[in-house]
């Protein structure tokens, strides 16, 4: 594995570039595994490094081929593999969220807050659980802090194996294409035009995303004026 030296940059740009270029793809997918099933990935930025594994899609497929970054490469067999790895990450990381919901239940509701459980997340996803049903598992991918606490809901409330799966796997199949290839795309597109890379921009499109994705499920958490009432998952699966 290649060394790539960081020049310039914030600390986000250089933060980024770090785990592209020296974690690569298995912080990727550590990353993606821990923010769709557990309760420290919650503050992980899943779509802005998604995004920002698209602009470096090239050279993820180079050093996981093992091609010289000098080489010249087009879209192909090792971009799909990653996509596919990443894919398979995401589904992993909600069936364990899932499972621990099904085993820890309604006790989760009791447990003491520590800085990786906050109660609040659990009842947020739980109401968007109520509010958009079986839907929520797939809905949940495109929203930071509700894609990890959504599966964790769906074991608690016993939603159906073959269900939980399919709405998995393709909130995880929408969910990473669309980051990863528009990413990839955007980056290839903006260098044929404009003749610049995505990729000395890559703090400010990091922020924007971060910003995007994150302030409205961050309003809702602190700032709704709807009391967070805590729910009664002994009632099951109340909505298809």
């Amino acid at each position: 594995m290649g060394i790539y030296l960081l020049e310039g940059g914030g600390f986000l740009q250089q933060f980024i570039d770090w785990i592209i270029n020296y974690g690569g793809l298995y912080i990727l997918l550590l990353v993606i595994f821990a923010e769709t099933g557990l309760f420290v990935g919650f503050f992980f930025p899943g779509d802005s490094l998604l995004f920002a594994a698209g602009i470096y899609a090239d050279d993820l497929a180079k050093k996981f081929m093992g091609i010289p970054k000098e080489d010249a490469i087009s879209f192909g067999f090792p971009h799909v593999v990653i996509i596919l790895m990443v894919m398979t990450a995401s589904v992993l990381g909600n069936i364990v969220g899932y499972w621990f919901g099904r085993k820890a239940g309604p006790l989760l509701y009791e447990r003491k807050e520590t800085w990786i459980f906050r109660r609040k997340h659990l009842y947020r996803a739980t109401e968007f659980y109520h509010k958009y049903g079986k839907a929520t598992i797939f809905l949940a991918k495109f929203l930071p802090i509700v894609r990890t606490f959504a599966p964790i809901v769906a074991g608690i409330v016993k939603m159906s194996r073959p269900v939980f799966m399919f709405y998995n796997i393709i909130g995880s199949v929408a969910w990473v294409s669309s980051m990863m290839l528009g990413g990839y795309f955007l980056e290839d597109w903006v260098k044929r035009k404009f003749e610049f890379s995505l990729k000395d921009h890559i703090e400010a499109i990091t922020i924007g995303i971060i910003l995007v994705t994150t302030l409205p499920v961050l309003y809702k958490l602190f700032f709704a004026k709807k009391p967070v009432v805590p729910p009664r998952p002994a009632d099951g699966d109340v909505k298809s």
